[in-house]
C-alpha cells in the first residue's frame, strides 16, 4: 500500500491556528469507519500511518479550516 506525504500546500498550513487535521480511517477490528482530530500535521500523518496494518486498512488525512464560532464553548 502506498504511503505518500501531504502536498506542500498542506505543509504550509501546519502552523496556522485556523486549521486542524482530520484522520478518517477503517478500524478493521470493529469494521467501523472512525475519525480522530489533530492540531499537528505530523501527528496526524503518524496516526494515519499506524492505522495501515494490513491490506484491508485505509486512512485519509484532511485539512479542515476552523471558523472562530466552532471553537466557542458554552
Amino acid at each position: 500500500m502506498a504511503n505518500t506525504a501531504a502536498p506542500n500546500t498542506v505543509h504550509q498550513l501546519r502552523d496556522r491556528d485556523d486549521v486542524e487535521f482530520h484522520v478518517t480511517y477503517l478500524d478493521t477490528d470493529t469494521g467501523h469507519v472512525r475519525r480522530e482530530d489533530f492540531q499537528d500535521l505530523a501527528a496526524a500523518e503518524r496516526f494515519a500511518s499506524a492505522q495501515l496494518r494490513d491490506e484491508e486498512c485505509w486512512a485519509v488525512v484532511d485539512h479542515v479550516g476552523i471558523s472562530a464560532t466552532s471553537r466557542m464553548v458554552a
